[in-house]
């Protein structure tokens, strides 16, 4: 059913249960910038297998005590969350046709598992369940979209019977791609330069953006006689790897930025100070950070594999996109002799493709079209 005044605002109702990182700035990104009513439902960002486990009990409680009137138009779950048992725990509170949406930012089925862990199919199998129960399935590339049914029929042959496997073109016609939106800087970045150029690593400080990799590039480079400085920002974790620590010493008479950005506006003067932005990650589904450093200014060094070259147009793939360590070590000598800012296309290309007030236009005709009557236009 389509609805008959689309300027009506829907009520949204958007659960988030590992709420930090790229999901939290995904969640009150839309908030934001959306012209709907977008209520948040969250819990803290840690123990990410407890959260997909049990985190809907305590969602379910937060929804029923908290939940305002009227009841939601539309669910806009994260993939962390467990849908199938948030909407048992809601029956007979949540309306029959309230839709829902899953959004997967990342998978476990075909995330890599940190080393000497053991692979444990149960977080797959609750991300496919969730599938299965959602109106629609969002993936934030065409890459994660494609690898995660590509692996998927490998999942459900693990067991031995009754693994419907005929379920999957069903949930793969209901799934679609749509971005992660980014906040915009001003356009503020000075105009001449001083002093060498400034590294930026603005990622995660975990085993799948494979640190060491980056850290010996640095060191080749510091070897070849190149000048540069360095700034170390990203989300960090209890568990940091030992990569970091021996950079921090090795490249002390580097470092112009170390940890995590304390607040908002220094990452952002960060961003604008870095002339590169370099990702030698063997896992990636989008890439907020890259984005976020490219439509700075920072030019970007990325592999030719993963969600990057659905990043970057294809006419700048040769210049930005390194098919191994070769190739990375090649170009970085090259723009560190001659550095420059991202081109202005790349820029804008990044602002008209992912910036929040255009992505959020396309996720409300979305969830417009999807959920049809808002409850307040109800009678």
């Amino acid at each position: 059913m389509t609805n008959p005044n689309p300027s009506q605002p829907l009520t949204i109702w958007l659960l988030s249960p590992y709420h930090t990182g790229s999901h939290r700035a995904w969640a009150e990104g839309y908030q934001a910038h959306s012209r709907h009513s977008v209520q948040l439902f969250t819990l803290a960002g840690r123990f990410w297998k407890w959260r997909m486990q049990g985190g809907a009990i305590d969602l379910a409680a937060q929804t029923k005590s908290d939940g305002p009137a009227p009841p939601p138009d539309l669910v806009l779950a994260t993939d962390m969350t467990n849908l199938p048992a948030w909407l048992a725990l809601m029956r007979g509170t949540l309306p029959s046709r309230t839709k829902t949406v899953l959004y997967m930012h990342e998978n476990q089925l075909t995330y890599p598992w940190r080393p000497g862990d053991k692979p444990d199919l149960t977080y797959a199998m609750i991300n496919w369940l969730s599938q299965l129960c959602a109106d629609l399935v969002l993936f934030n590339t065409e890459y994660h979209r494609r690898s995660w049914f590509s692996e998927l029929p490998n999942l459900l042959k693990h067991f031995p019977d009754y693994n419907h496997l005929e379920q999957i073109e069903q949930v793969e016609a209901r799934a679609r791609v749509m971005p992660v939106g980014i906040d915009l800087l001003e356009e503020s970045r000075p105009q001449s330069r001083t002093g060498p150029p400034l590294i930026l690593w603005n990622q995660r400080w975990e085993y799948d953006k494979r640190p060491d990799r980056f850290f010996d590039l640095l060191y080749k480079l510091e070897e070849a006689g190149h000048d540069f400085r360095l700034a170390v920002a990203g989300e960090n974790f209890r568990k940091v790897p030992a990569e970091f620590e021996e950079a921090a010493t090795r490249l002390a008479h580097r470092i112009d930025h170390w940890g995590f950005a304390p607040s908002r506006s220094e990452y952002r003067a960060l961003l604008q100070k870095a002339d590169l932005v370099v990702s030698t990650a063997e896992h990636e589904f989008f890439g907020i950070s890259v984005l976020e450093a490219v439509q700075a200014g920072a030019f970007p060094l990325l592999p030719n594999r993963l969600s990057y070259p659905e990043l970057i147009p294809a006419e700048l793939h040769a210049a930005c996109l390194y098919a191994d360590d070769e190739d990375l070590f090649t170009m970085a000598c090259q723009r560190l002799k001659m550095p420059r800012a991202a081109p202005p296309s790349l820029r804008r290309t990044v602002r008209e493709r992912f910036g929040w007030p255009v992505v959020a236009r396309e996720y409300d005709r979305l969830f417009t079209g999807l959920a049809g009557v808002p409850a307040t236009a109800r009678h």
